[in-house]
């Protein structure tokens, strides 16, 4: 493809060399560049792509995009842009053929319940006949059929990579993808140059401090996504920030759709039922109401689940198919997730790392818990005031709604484990719960197994679907449900 051709829509200026060359492919990352290849140097937070720029001429790299000022010998191609993420986003887009605008893309953001509502709609949409792709937390699928990529980003893939999965969406007949789209990505542009039909807001509690600072810069975060739709928006009105929201969007063109089940809603819910394994309720739409089974326990599923029924309305789609989608969805992984039961004991695995998606795991177990709530889980957070004000939140979480709280190591990173372990354990026991500190996950689960006896509900918390665990900087493999049956199975 021409190098014109590419940056047709971006502003840049020619530090040196030709436009009017073909190029190949497009990386980020000077390790995976081509020969007539276009190296996108990206400032990073650890390391800046302008420091490898002659190690990706030497791979061959034929053109070079910058946001700094450099100095490059050779016959290569230096372009200067304002931001080099968001133009690769866009160069990204042209190189693949705009595949966003042969796709219904729908972006689901907030704090938690992400997965699950895109699980939802993507399960709607498939009863209604269509073809469906996921971008998310869990991975990217077409169907049934794991895609496989190069990103190693936990929720929403780096523009280049996104802007390939969605190529080969659309080539594959995908007439719609359902993807996440966390406020790193919306903030790092990775969803810039994504043309979105809908957007889906479910909530916003404290979380990713580390990067936004405040619940301010990370409302904004999220609230840009909402810049990016062209048919409608479909925003919890339950939610503080979700009611900010719509008034916010109530003057746009754009369509606005609302979901709640304490406040003035356009969909909403009566008649919740809760049982142990499922939930149900009348939904009540505009056009009439229908009934609504989720095959996910507690008040946290029920909102998802409304929320992809309210887009679902808006869309069009026949109450029929909106009711068979929702009942289709038996269990999402890492999602409440029961990884091990008998006569004795029930384990269950689930995301929750936020003190919000805490105390609503731990209270939707409670009332079907006939013995003890044992709790196992860690916490990560940045350094500084805003890792403290997590970490203390979620023990005083633990602390109210647990029996017993067994404190271990969540992905440690670069972080001290002991001294994590130390101040939640402190605040723990501040608040007048029950606890142990045990550094290693592995026998903090068999520990929680070793005290548990018969009618105890054990919570493994904070890790859900991720099948590794980071200390320091080694990725190590850890499977939570694996672990789990390993464990029992030694005790048969």
């Amino acid at each position: 493809m021409l190098l014109t051709s590419m940056l047709a829509e971006i502003n840049y200026t020619v530090l040196q060399g030709d436009t009017n060359i073909d190029i190949s492919s497009i990386a980020f990352d000077s390790r995976e560049v081509e020969k007539n290849g276009l190296f996108v140097a990206i400032s990073g937070f650890k390391v800046d792509g302008h420091q490898f720029i002659a190690k990706a001429i030497a791979l061959g790299a034929a053109a070079v995009l910058v946001e700094k000022d450099v100095k490059v010998e050779g016959p290569v191609t230096i372009l200067k842009v304002d931001d080099t993420r968001e133009a690769m986003a866009m160069a990204a887009a042209s190189y693949y053929g705009h595949p966003t605008n042969n796709l219904d893309l729908i972006g689901i953001t907030g704090t938690n319940g992400k997965t699950s509502t895109t699980y939802f709609v993507k399960s709607i949409l498939e009863a209604a006949g269509r073809r469906v792709g996921v971008i998310g937390t869990i991975g990217a699928m077409i169907g049934t059929q794991t895609l496989k990529t190069k990103s190693t980003t936990p929720t929403t893939p780096e523009s280049l990579h996104l802007q390939h999965m969605f190529a080969d969406m659309a080539g594959s007949g995908v007439d719609y993808c359902v993807m996440e789209v966390s406020s790193h990505a919306l903030s790092l542009k990775r969803a810039a140059a994504s043309r979105f039909s809908a957007g889906i807001f479910t909530n916003l509690t404290p979380d990713h401090l580390e990067l936004h600072r405040t619940m301010e810069e990370y409302f904004e975060a999220k609230a840009s996504l909402f810049d990016l739709t062209s048919r409608f928006n479909v925003v919890n009105s339950d939610d503080l920030f979700g009611r900010r929201l719509i008034e916010r969007l109530r003057d746009r063109d754009t369509k606005l759709v609302t979901y709640g089940i304490e406040q003035k809603a356009d969909i909403t819910a009566s008649d919740i039922r809760y049982y142990e394994d499922y939930t149900t309720y009348a939904v009540h739409t505009p056009t009439g109401s229908i009934t609504i089974q989720v095959n996910l326990p507690g008040s946290i599923y029920v909102y998802n689940s409304l929320a992809a029924v309210a887009w679902a309305y808006a869309h069009g789609i026949a109450v029929d198919h909106i009711a068979a989608g929702i009942r289709a969805v038996e269990s999402i992984r890492g999602r409440l997730e029961v990884v091990y039961r008998d006569e004795e004991r029930k384990i269950i695995v689930d995301f929750a790392h936020t003190e919000d998606s805490l105390e609503k795991a731990l209270t939707t177990l409670r009332p079907y818990t006939k013995g003890r709530l044992i709790l196992v889980f860690g916490v990560y957070a940045a350094p500084g005031d805003e890792g403290s004000g997590k970490r203390q939140a979620m023990a005083k979480v633990a602390a109210d709604y647990s029996d017993i709280a067994v404190v271990t190591s969540d992905n440690p990173k670069d972080q001290d484990p002991d001294a994590i372990i130390a101040e939640v354990s402190a605040a723990i026991e501040a608040a007048g719960g029950t606890y142990c500190g045990i550094v290693d996950r592995r026998e903090a689960i068999e520990h929680a197994i070793d005290i548990s006896r018969k009618d105890d509900v054990i919570l493994i918390a904070g890790k859900g679907h991720e099948t590794t665990q980071v200390i320091g900087k080694t990725e190590v493999p850890f499977n939570e449900a694996e672990i789990v049956n390993e464990i029992m199975s030694g005790r048969r």
